[in-house]
């Protein structure tokens, strides 16, 4: 397969997995839920905590800026926080508690119930991101799972599962993305228009 033929295959299937989406009653009605209940946090002056390893730690990273920062219009931010952005946690809690603890850590800290967790695995099988979900959901937070086609043990947890119909990882991430996107904008448009 040539260069090209690479580029637009790769193309075509991130076209086919976004329409596979899109022609989901199931999930974009999960979309919405998802939407709402972010909307319902803010207004009630909660925060949306993310999590993710890797790529879904960019992504998570990503999202959280979009809702602290702006989206689309200058409004006032919203509280939305990265789990995996401070260093010194990460490493001091894989330290004296396991890697697999780094997320569920900083959950039990900073949770409170109404608060909402956003989960990110394109497995849903990664251990510190099932840790930090059972930590959530034990503070009372509402937990979104964002995942690939089957979603692992996220699947079978008390999450709002949106798994994307697809097993390739960049396919994958490129729909969170895709998905985190939709939520922001509609998150903004009913809080700030």
């Amino acid at each position: 397969m040539s260069r090209l033929e690479k580029i637009n295959s790769a193309l075509r299937e991130s076209i086919r997995v976004k329409e596979a989406i899109s022609e989901s009653e199931i999930l974009t009605v999960r979309i919405e839920r998802a939407a709402f209940l972010f909307i319902e946090a803010f207004r009630k002056g909660q925060k949306v905590l993310f999590c993710g390893n890797g790529g879904s730690a960019a992504d998570a990273q990503h999202l959280a800026a979009e809702l602290s920062g702006r989206f689309r219009m200058e409004r006032r931010p919203l509280h939305a926080e990265a789990l995996s952005v401070n260093t010194s946690i990460i490493t001091a809690v894989g330290n004296d508690y396991g890697f697999d603890k780094i997320f569920a850590r900083q959950v039990e800290g900073a949770g409170k119930e109404g608060d909402i967790l956003v989960a990110l695995s394109t497995s849903g099988n990664s251990e510190n991101i099932v840790r930090a979900v059972e930590a959530a959901l034990h503070k009372g937070m509402q937990v979104i799972a964002l995942t690939g086609e089957r979603g692992g043990r996220l699947a079978s947890l008390d999450t709002l599962l949106i798994n994307v119909p697809s097993s390739d990882t960049a396919r994958i991430q490129e729909a969170h993305i895709t998905i985190g996107h939709i939520i922001c904008e509609l998150c903004e448009s009913a809080l700030f228009e």
